[in-house]
């Protein structure tokens, strides 16, 4: 019954900015780390960002920190990803992902229970 939809992915220009949102239901939202993921044409899926179940703290991965925000809105079920400054390297299947919260952050998408189904990001230069 847990659903973690995602949307708002599409093609945009290098320098560009999308804004990802995952709506989530069928579990207790705030008792979960949300992770965003993205995996990329014959690469493997890779840790993007994570905010914690409250939204107090954020993780990034060097790649994106800087140019993405993650957000939540517990009362809305919704995580979200702002993604400023887009790169052809952006391109990716951007996952949305649920960890329940404990003491350790998982940066590994093997660790997360639940699982959207992906949006597309394509970046052109």
């Amino acid at each position: 019954q847990v659903q973690l939809v995602e949307s708002g992915g599409g093609l945009v220009q290098a320098g560009g900015s999308l804004r990802l949102s995952c709506a989530a239901s069928g579990l207790t939202f705030s008792s979960y780390r949300m992770g965003w993921f993205r995996q990329a044409s014959g690469k493997d899926r890779e840790f993007v960002a994570i905010i914690s179940g409250t939204g107090g703290s954020t993780y990034y991965a060097d790649s994106v920190k800087g140019r993405f925000t993650i957000s939540r809105d517990n009362a809305k079920n919704t995580v979200y990803l702002q993604m400023n400054n887009l790169e052809p390297r952006d391109t990716a299947v951007y996952y949305c992902a649920a960890d329940r919260v404990g003491l350790v952050i998982n940066y590994s998408p093997r660790e997360y229970d639940y699982w959207g189904q992906g949006t597309q990001v394509t970046v052109s230069s």
